[in-house]
């Protein structure tokens, strides 16, 4: 199990370890030469890191600890400005681009609670694939079943490898239909994509202005909590941070839970199928309600977003003279899916913009009375990398298995955390724990809860 931020925070309380220790250890994982690092990161910022662990150890001995992350070795996904560098958002295309001027929000909140920012990592070009393959840098592969060279899942690929194998902490990445929740289920981590509008945007370079979000990968819920807070802005000190740990959860016997009987299962494998159903026992043991309900706004997504929706709209509109310039340059089963956007007119924008809020307020009617919306993350353990990088047809038929789930939620505007909910030694599985608009801190709360109740299942 991968230590949470709350144990190596008391590590360092107590001297165990230090800033310095901790980020020498991520930086050699990054840096070696059997690992996955090469893959993982598109830059690591060694120096600058380690006279951050180092400065940050001498705050400590006069007493002063930030947050919840100071002293903790943090990547970030290679969307986001740093001051200085140009942002690459996993492509080629942008190398000769003018450098940031500032660090995004997102960054900079992480600094300010002293978090050591290690790298950036890899993720699927300009972030519009749920599978993480990138043809300009590589594709790290999860950890599960390495040998066999299974995919870390997308867009935030390096984000995800990057904490399961120890080379950070956590990971910071994006959200616009599974981004994060994805790269969790598959690396056996927890993710947390909030509700959109929480946490600036800007300063990471977009997909979809309506749909990206900026969330963390981490251990656990409370993690994931602590991180949330601190990339929200919240007037949340260290001690505050270290609270929310033991004192999050809502217990499993007091949660009512919904199950959509509509799409979210169809397509799922067995080990999915199976790590699923064992949850919803294992919380139904522990107390909870659960119901199984229609959802038929879940069938309707597809036949809304046929013409590519607001992501394939927005990249069009940002992307379309690069496109026009230089789209040889591009990963091309990315350069394709943008590419649908030109075909969509200003009638077919207006009319999702129309539907979308009356697709919402149907969904949340719905689930009125209900703490939380359960499902599977994905609906298939990850697929070999190698499987899908030859072949265009295993490539799109996976890409859109993946999304859909995750997708869901981000059209509805909601926030929601993967868990893992495999058994250990089992594939990854992830289960997803979603809520409408704004119920962030009582999904982390819920979610907590679920957590603590599958514990006999992880261990």
């Amino acid at each position: 199990m991968l230590p949470t931020l709350f144990e190596l925070q008391a590590a360092l309380a107590s001297g165990a370890t230090t800033s310095l220790a901790l980020t020498e250890a991520a930086l050699s994982r990054a840096e070696a030469p059997d690992g996955q690092g090469s893959f993982v990161f598109t830059r690591v910022y060694r120096e600058q890191a380690l006279a951050a662990a180092k400065a940050s150890d001498i705050l400590r001995a006069a007493g002063i600890v930030r947050s919840a992350l100071e002293g903790l070795p943090v990547s970030i996904k290679d969307l986001f400005d740093v001051a200085g560098e140009t942002t690459l958002s996993g492509s080629a295309v942008l190398r000769d681009a003018p450098p940031a001027t500032a660090n995004a929000p997102a960054v900079q909140r992480l600094i300010n609670a002293g978090a050591i920012i290690t790298g950036k990592t890899n993720m699927t070009e300009f972030a519009f694939s749920g599978l993480g393959i990138n043809p300009h840098y590589g594709t790290p592969s999860s950890p599960w079943n390495r040998a066999e060279g299974r995919i870390p899942g997308g867009s935030s690929s390096g984000a995800g490898v990057s904490v399961a194998d120890g080379m950070s902490v956590v990971s910071i990445g994006s959200d616009t239909g599974g981004s994060i929740r994805i790269p969790s289920a598959f690396c056996g981590l927890t993710g947390f994509k909030p509700t959109a509008r929480r946490i600036p945007t800007r300063g990471a370079l977009p997909l979809s202005k309506t749909l990206d979000s900026i969330g963390p990968l981490a251990a656990s819920v409370a993690c994931c909590a602590a991180v949330d807070a601190i990339l929200a802005g919240a007037d949340m000190d260290a001690a505050d941070s270290q609270a929310a740990g033991p004192h999050l959860a809502v217990p499993a016997g007091r949660l009512r839970l919904a199950v959509p009987s509509t799409v979210v299962l169809d397509g799922a494998d067995d080990a999915v199928r199976k790590a699923f159903d064992s949850a919803l026992a294992q919380l139904r043991t522990a107390g909870a309600q659960i119901d199984m309900m229609p959802l038929p706004e879940f069938t309707q997504l597809a036949d809304i977003n046929a013409k590519g929706g607001f992501v394939c709209a927005e990249a069009w509109a940002w992307h379309k003279t690069l496109l026009t310039q230089r789209g040889d340059e591009y990963d091309p089963r990315v350069a394709s899916r943008m590419l649908r956007g030109r075909d969509m007119t200003a009638a077919d924008y207006i009319e999702l913009l129309e539907i979308r809020p009356r697709w919402i307020a149907a969904v949340e009617q719905r689930l009125q009375g209900y703490d939380a919306l359960l499902m599977p993350t994905v609906p298939i353990v990850a697929p070999r990398i190698e499987t899908l990088r030859v072949s265009n047809e295993a490539y799109f038929r996976a890409n859109a298995l993946i999304l859909r789930n995750p997708t869901l939620i981000n059209f509805l505007d909601g926030c929601a955390l993967s868990l893992p909910c495999h058994r250990p030694g089992q594939a990854p599985v992830g289960l997803m724990v979603a809520g409408p608009a704004l119920r962030d801190a009582h999904i982390l709360r819920v979610g907590a809860g679920i957590e603590e109740a599958l514990r006999p299942l992880r261990t």
